[in-house]
């Protein structure tokens, strides 16, 4: 049987390409997979040399796909299937739409990720825009998924109400739960509190076959009162980097505070087991890369600064993605509540 084989954006990523270099060669020899490193074959290379990897890199599970195009973080979004067709990203894209590759990791530019993603695999029918998912997580331990996270700036009530089946199935999928809770992200918990969108959104929310349980409240991020919390990309984003600078300062503050004096770093070494705990919680790392859904085929978008650790987990996202057809299920889903609300 042949091993699954998906195209990792090499250039993208604030140090490429050396940590999607490392990450790549980490997932093929844990996870069993193939990955086409995509972008200038000569740094590719330079990276695997000064790795000590030499010889014949298919016997690795490694192949390398060449592009001197690269999509900078400057770079408008849609420069991508125009003046940059042929930028790494794209190549990735296409890759998976000609079927050489079964999805694709990027922690390149979003935007072009996305544009990517959308004129070169589509939209699942029926699918106004897609979204970015991102992980948060909870009080008890586990997570919830905050949805759009940047892939929309503005989005009218009907896209909020296809964010939330996407959500949804998501939520299925990384938590095994039939009836995720859903909750509308809003200035308050009341029905008749938010903007215009919000309001109309909740109407639609509350006529859907999901587990909807009403807004919730920016304290409701962390404290797992959702499975799943549904907002635009405008606010999503600004909650998400918020919350990323929020858990950095905080860490560094304990640092800072438990270093202060001799005492403190003995308490701070007896400790040490629960704080590499906390830092496994806050490190973006830990989840590899955030899904983009409503798309035919599977992208997923990493952070800017991913690492190897960061890299080799995005590709163990995208390699369970492919194997528990959440595409599928996803657009199934989205068919089914359509028509149910086509009148007969």
């Amino acid at each position: 049987m042949s091993r699954l084989t998906l195209a990792l954006d090499a250039m993208g990523g604030d140090r490429a390409p050396y940590p999607a270099v490392k990450g790549a060669l980490h997932a093929v020899e844990t996870l069993g997979i193939r990955v086409i490193l995509v972008g200038a074959e000569p740094k590719i290379r330079q990276e695997l040399e000064e790795l000590r990897v030499r010889g014949d890199l298919s016997e690795r599970g490694i192949s390398i796909e060449h592009t001197d195009t690269v999509i900078g973080m400057g770079d408008a979004p849609s420069a991508v299937l125009r003046a940059k067709k042929d930028a790494s990203v794209a190549v990735c894209a296409r890759l998976v739409k000609d079927k050489r590759a079964s999805g694709f990791v990027s922690a390149g530019n979003t935007g072009a990720a996305m544009a990517a993603s959308v004129g070169f695999l589509g939209r699942m029918e029926g699918v106004h825009r897609p979204a970015i998912a991102a992980y948060l997580p909870r009080m008890d331990g586990g997570f919830s998924i905050l949805l759009d996270v940047g892939a929309n700036v503005d989005s009218p009530p009907e896209w909020l109400q296809q964010f939330a089946i996407f959500g949804e199935e998501y939520a299925k999928f990384l938590f095994g739960v039939d009836r995720p809770k859903i909750g509308l992200l809003s200035t308050g918990e009341e029905k008749g509190k938010g903007n215009e969108t919000t309001k109309a959104a909740y109407e639609l929310l509350e006529a859907m076959p999901i587990q909807f349980i009403g807004n919730v409240e920016g304290r409701d991020l962390f404290n797992g009162r959702a499975d799943v919390i549904v907002c635009d990309g405008f606010v999503g984003n600004i909650a998400l980097k918020v919350s990323e600078s929020l858990a950095e300062t905080m860490l560094k503050l304990i640092k800072k505070g438990l270093t202060k004096n001799p005492v403190r770093r003995i308490g701070a070494l007896l400790s040490r087991g629960a704080f590499r705990e906390i830092l496994k919680v806050a490190d973006y790392s830990e989840y590899g890369g955030c899904p983009l859904l409503g798309v035919n085929g599977v992208a997923i978008i990493g952070h800017g600064r991913s690492n190897a650790k960061a890299f080799a987990n995005a590709l163990r996202v995208a390699r369970r993605y492919v194997e528990e057809d959440v595409v599928g299920k996803t657009a199934a889903r989205i068919m089914a509540i359509q028509a149910a609300q086509i009148p007969r």
